[in-house]
């Protein structure tokens, strides 16, 4: 063969070989924009990524800070500093537990110089459980609001994705972001969902994103120099997994409040109130044995919204500057609905003192 006929046989390959890889680039590029735009949580993640970056600069959080796509979708669960008010001074009757948070979670979190050794470090997983409605996930903001810590409120559905892995790669966001953007809590309201009794009926998926979020728990739990705290909140604790109630060592149960605790409730939630002298909070508070903080506050709205409906009813125009003080007779009504309906009427049936 020529010199001239090899040439040419050489510049057919290269050109051969240059239009395969435009088309495998083309058709990479193509393939991908079809995934993306079939994917259907593809507006959530564009919704999820722009709302993690205002909350990120509204934190103050530094801008040269390098995140990932699974870490911005991750950051979309912080609170904001405003919703972040919650104090100790806002939550009435659990004066013990906020004195144990204090002393082995917080103290040990904004001292670190003080409590360096190794026995005195804050925990990395802690466990609030008890009935529905009792504070649990006040004392998880005010936690973080008393110690200055970010905290990612996170939704166990944004672990979840259709494509193989991601599950897996968001569970490692969850750790990776925490630490970046350290001190942090990670709460997870009803963990027992999540993270229940792993059994043999586990879906692949599922099992895999567990053992990962698990193995990732247990690196920072090594690290002294890592302030990141896993805290979970539950009303059926049996339910966890074995491994979580080892990585959760700093347990606090939180109770139905008693009287005296049901008293500090109401006068917390009323101390802003016009309430007429009528009304004895230690009698009313002995007439609702079995019920929780959320349910003072229902049997509180309740006798409130009782003036707006006399204002309502009325018909007097223009309506007044203002509204009558809440009586004895509203917080009757008030307790007497709450007994009665659907959901107190089993529960609290046995409570003391008339309608």
């Amino acid at each position: 063969m020529s010199d001239y006929g090899m040439r040419f046989d050489r510049y057919d390959v290269l050109s051969v070989l240059t239009r395969l890889g435009i088309a495998c680039g083309v058709s990479y590029v193509t393939v991908k924009v079809m995934m993306d735009l079939l994917d259907p949580t593809r507006k959530q993640k564009a919704d999820a990524q722009k709302k993690a970056e205002l909350l990120l600069s509204k934190l103050n959080i530094q801008r040269n800070l390098k995140l990932t796509e699974h870490e911005l979708m991750i950051a979309s669960q912080l609170l904001e500093p405003k919703s972040l008010l919650t104090t100790w001074e806002d939550i009435g009757g659990l004066t013990e537990t906020i004195k144990e948070l204090r002393e082995t979670v917080i103290l040990p979190l904004i001292n670190r110089k003080l409590f360096n050794s190794r026995l005195l470090q804050p925990p990395k997983g802690v466990l609030l459980h008890g009935p529905p409605g009792c504070g649990k996930t006040l004392l998880a903001r005010a936690t973080a609001s008393e110690s200055g810590m970010q905290f990612i409120n996170l939704q166990v559905s944004i672990l979840t994705d259709k494509w193989y892995g991601e599950s897996q790669k968001l569970a490692a966001a969850v750790f990776s972001l925490a630490v970046k953007i350290q001190p942090c809590i990670v709460f997870i309201d009803e963990i027992d969902c999540f993270l229940r009794t792993r059994t043999g009926f586990d879906h692949e998926a599922t099992a895999m994103m567990k053992s990962q979020f698990l193995s990732l728990w247990d690196g920072i739990a090594t690290r002294n120099d890592c302030m990141v705290v896993v805290m979970g909140a539950t009303n059926r604790p049996s339910d966890l997994d074995s491994a979580i109630l080892r990585r959760m060592p700093c347990v606090f149960r939180v109770n139905l409040p008693n009287q005296p605790q049901r008293e500090s409730i109401l006068r917390l939630m009323l101390r802003n109130e016009s309430v007429s002298d009528d009304v004895n909070l230690e009698t009313l508070a002995g007439r609702t044995d079995g019920f929780s903080g959320s349910d003072l506050y229902e049997l509180c709205r309740t006798a409130a919204i009782t003036r707006v409906r006399e204002v309502c009813n009325s018909g007097n125009m223009p309506l007044p500057d203002g509204l009558r003080a809440m009586t004895k007779v509203d917080f009757d009504v008030a307790l007497k609905k709450l007994k009665s309906s659907s959901v107190h009427g089993l529960a609290l049936s046995h409570s003391p003192g008339p309608d």
